[in-house]
């Protein structure tokens, strides 16, 4: 959720100048070209550490505070799951953990060449130990559990408590594989009377090759990762100290961060972030195949991956650079991803990867008549913008295109969706925020020692200046907020959704390490992102941590689950400055009575009691992570929780009674493009399913004043006329 700031170019250059102005200060020379050369990585420390000080909005005090940070996200790096290190590893590196900042200081990687060549060794042992347990059945009769909750579970005393923690991962992975194949085979029989069903025994002999090909891999991975891929673990332990968004990218990571950067996606359309040792989808890419299959959605956890009609791999605490490089394939092959879904079933869902469009990051608008009267919604899925070419495609140029479509329509009310929008560029935030106000500040910047600065929206010309509202959710975040904490302290429009953003109010630049080194002969060093600016509301407030709450607050899914940037340990803090001058928008008479309205419709609405009710149940599933290894008591618990799962069915099978529909000018495009009608056809579907799309177009009813209700009832039922005729 990063923020690309068309001005970065500009305090970029106030970074560098900070920055070369002390580079006489040292010897950024180097000559080995050595793999694993730890002279090499003694001077990325060194030329690492002295970029984030000097560029970085508020540098971290390097001390004993700062070390245990360091360890502590270090060790849980290496060792998420804690299957590898024994208590006295833990013990013999505990005595470094106030160390850290000096051998920072001091170029020192003696804990660095402990830790690793301690984990190549446990690694190997562990490699001998997961052999050892698939060579023989296991007997799923026993009362014995396991603890997911790798978090609060101890490190294994000895091999023999590892050894046992060992068996009872794998044990509980292919308890999961032997129940599903059991269903699967009870299936067939149910279908087919003649069909032979495999033995109990046949099926747990496949479960066991399988994890033990799925493990294979997986070690077989880590054997291809080489010194430099571990240290550039621990150099990240140490950056994500100054804040949870400053990180080194190795030159692999600076391509594939450019590659996003541009917004260009392929394969099957999904973001994924690490989460423990989950691979977990954070979002879906508009018009790519995972969106159109409907079968996945954020929160779900990836299990195992298959090409084709291929054995199923288990991904589970793989890299995400591995999971990634599964996932990924040729245009028009199948991959098959089992994932665990956020109520805790786990289901297999086939996708046929494609190339992800990237029309499909641009804004798209579609109306919709209702009562009488007719409404736009604008759907924005990111502040896009071409830094290299001032006339190609931005957010701010489309949204004008699209409100002045929408107005030409006849549309008496605008809802804009930003929901899951991760943020973009700030200039487009200035000039969409300039389309609905007369003119005035939009957002307040702050550098590193530095007075603020106040970006103006300076066009006195309103685009739009009838009802609006701004839908929100957990993950709009950076520029997003941005744009809904301005609709707000304005006071222009009304803003909907979750209780509130992300909360991620800093800015973040992007460093080539590469410039600073005198010598070529060093290779490439990657590069550095760090936070550099913070911004703020025009009422003074910082987005950072609290995000932007919005005035009508819907029930959601995801409530209770802690995904903000104020869940983070090492978040920069919320603060406030000084607010600037701006004139609050005095045209909406409904403004209060629009809220209280659907606050009222949303407390006695059954669809949004479920809603409410299914989020706290997830929040109460996230928190059982003890799994019964009995094959009955374990088929007892997965069947209460599908049946539970039963009850909210109905959130997804919801439907409104109205109607979406593409301007004329898409429809016309959709004639001679069957791709875009299809896409067109699967946002106006998932539109009609929306309780939230609904609710926010309940609002703009709302907000309507007598004089536009009665007028524009007989002018849409006309233009409706023409229509058809």
């Amino acid at each position: 959720m990063n923020t690309i700031l068309n001005f970065m170019k500009r305090n970029y250059k106030i970074i560098l100048v900070v920055v070369l102005m002390s580079v006489t200060l040292f010897a950024f020379k180097m000559n080995s070209t050595k793999a694993n050369d730890p002279e090499k990585d003694k001077l990325l420390l060194e030329l690492l550490t002295f970029v984030i000080e000097k560029g970085h909005y508020s540098p971290a005090t390097i001390d004993d505070t700062f070390s245990k940070g360091i360890y502590k996200d270090y060790i849980d790096a290496l060792d998420p799951s804690k299957r590898f290190f024994l208590q006295a590893d833990i013990d013999e590196f505990s005595k470094f953990e106030l160390q850290l900042d000096d051998q920072l200081l001091n170029k020192d990687l003696s804990f660095f060449s402990l830790t690793y060549d301690r984990l190549m060794k446990r690694m190997d042992e562990s490699a001998k130990i997961y052999k050892e347990i698939l060579s023989k059945p296991f007997d799923y009769t026993v009362d014995e559990s396991f603890n997911i909750d790798y978090e609060k579970a101890p490190y294994p005393k000895n091999l023999a408590e590892l050894k046992d923690r060992w068996r009872k991962q794998i044990k509980l992975t292919t308890l999961s594989s032997l129940t599903d194949k059991q269903k699967l085979e009870e299936d067939k029989k149910k279908n087919d009377p003649k069909y032979e069903a495999k033995s109990f025994e046949a099926l747990e002999k496949e479960t066991r090759e399988s994890s033990a090909k799925s493990l294979d891999e997986y070690f077989g991975f880590i054997k291809d990762l080489n010194r430099n891929d571990w240290f550039s673990v621990y150099v990240n332990s140490i950056t994500a100290r100054f804040d949870p968004h400053t990180n080194y990218f190795a030159p692999e990571e600076k391509e594939r961060f450019d590659v996003s950067i541009s917004g260009k996606l392929e394969g099957i359309g999904a973001r994924l972030q690490k989460k423990n040792d989950f691979t977990e989808i954070t979002e879906l890419i508009s018009g790519g195949p995972a969106w159109r299959g409907k079968l996945l959605e954020a929160g779900d956890l990836i299990m195992k991956v298959a090409q084709g009609k291929s054995e199923a791999v288990e991904v589970v605490g793989m890299r995400l650079d591995d999971v990634v490089k599964k996932i990924k394939g040729p245009k028009g092959s199948e991959v098959r991803l089992t994932v665990k879904k956020v109520d805790g079933t786990i289901k297999v869902i086939p996708i046929i990867r494609d190339i992800v469009e990237i029309e499909e990051t641009y804004a798209k608008s579609s109306v919709v008549n209702k009562d009488g009267l007719k409404y736009g919604v604008i759907y924005l899925p990111k502040f896009y913008i071409d830094f290299e070419n001032k006339d190609g495609r931005d957010a701010g140029k489309d949204i004008a295109i699209e409100v002045d479509r929408l107005k030409k329509a006849g549309v008496d009310g605008i809802v804009l969706d930003v929901r899951d929008d991760g943020g973009g560029s700030l200039s487009t935030v200035v000039d969409i925020a300039g389309l609905f106000i007369e003119q005035g500040p939009i957002v307040q910047i702050k550098s590193a020692g530095r007075r603020k600065e106040v970006l103006y929206d300076r066009d006195k010309k309103i685009e739009w200046d009838g009802p609006l509202v701004i839908m929100v959710n957990s993950f709009s975040a950076s520029a997003s907020e941005i744009l809904a904490a301005a609709i707000q302290d304005y006071k222009r429009g009304i803003i909907i959704g979750s209780k509130q953003t992300y909360g991620k109010g800093t800015v973040q630049n992007v460093i080539d390490l590469n410039q600073f080194v005198r010598s070529s002969s060093a290779g490439d060093l990657g590069a550095v992102k760090t936070t550099t600016q913070k911004f703020y509301r025009i009422n003074g407030g910082s987005t950072q941590l609290e995000g932007v709450r919005s005035d009508i607050v819907m029930p959601d899914r995801y409530a209770y689950l802690k995904m903000g940037e104020r869940d983070i340990s090492n978040a920069m803090p919320w603060d406030k400055i000084d607010k600037a001058e701006y004139t609050e928008w005095n045209k909406n008479a409904n403004f209060n009575q629009a809220i209280a309205n659907s606050k009222s419709r949303i407390s006695s609405n059954p669809q949004f009691q479920l809603i409410e009710e299914n989020a706290k149940w997830i929040d109460s599933r996230s928190k059982e992570n003890v799994y019964n290894l009995n094959i009955d008591k374990f088929k007892t618990a997965q069947t209460e929780i599908e049946e539970k799962a039963k009850k909210y069915k109905p959130i997804f099978d919801y439907k409104n009674t109205l109607t979406f529909t593409s301007l004329p000018y898409e429809t016309d495009v959709m004639n001679n493009d069957a791709t875009l009608k299809e896409k067109r056809e699967r946002w106006h579907e998932a539109l009609a399913k929306d309780i939230y799309v609904e609710e926010a177009l309940n609002v703009l009813d709302d907000l309507q004043s007598k004089t536009i209700t009665k007028k524009a009832i007989p002018v849409t039922i006309k233009k409706e006329k023409l229509v058809k005729s």
